[in-house]
């Protein structure tokens, strides 16, 4: 699949945490490992983070009962403290993440580039499932 067939997908919320707070539990390991899965069968029991252009990432995803696992990782392009993320996948595809102030609130936009494993609905359906439980996570802090 080349660049130019691959579609871009968004999810977004907004959190009613301050982005000082959003910025921390959104990059620092301890933090991901508590809300980076989709649904209570899952858990994130290793996160790594190099926040640094040129970087990496991983983050150990697996089933609460061991049946699958899998690790979801890649290197930073752009980092931009309190504002964007911008990586590469270990795939190949590339994701942006925004943060954008909004008093004490935080709106963040995710784009990323679709794959052809999964249906598309079920890939934003994913990665807004993650992103609405780092809304829980962060509002709990």
């Amino acid at each position: 699949m080349t660049a130019a067939e691959k579609t871009i997908i968004k999810v977004e919320t907004t959190v009613n945490t301050p982005l000082k707070k959003i910025w921390e539990l959104w990059t620092v390991p301890e933090h991901i490992m508590q809300w980076n899965n989709a649904s209570p069968d899952w858990h994130t029991p290793n996160a790594e983070n190099n926040l640094i252009v040129g970087g990496i990432f991983n983050y150990r995803m697996e089933a609460k009962d061991g049946s699958f696992g899998f690790d979801f990782g890649g290197t930073y392009d752009v980092i931009m403290a309190d504002s964007r993320i911008e990586y590469t996948m270990g795939d190949g595809r590339k994701a942006i993440v925004e943060f954008i102030p909004d008093g004490n609130q935080t709106n963040i936009t995710e784009t990323f580039e679709s794959e052809t494993e999964n249906s598309l609905e079920l890939q934003k359906a994913g990665w807004q499932a993650i992103l609405d439980n780092f809304k829980k996570y962060a509002e709990s802090k």
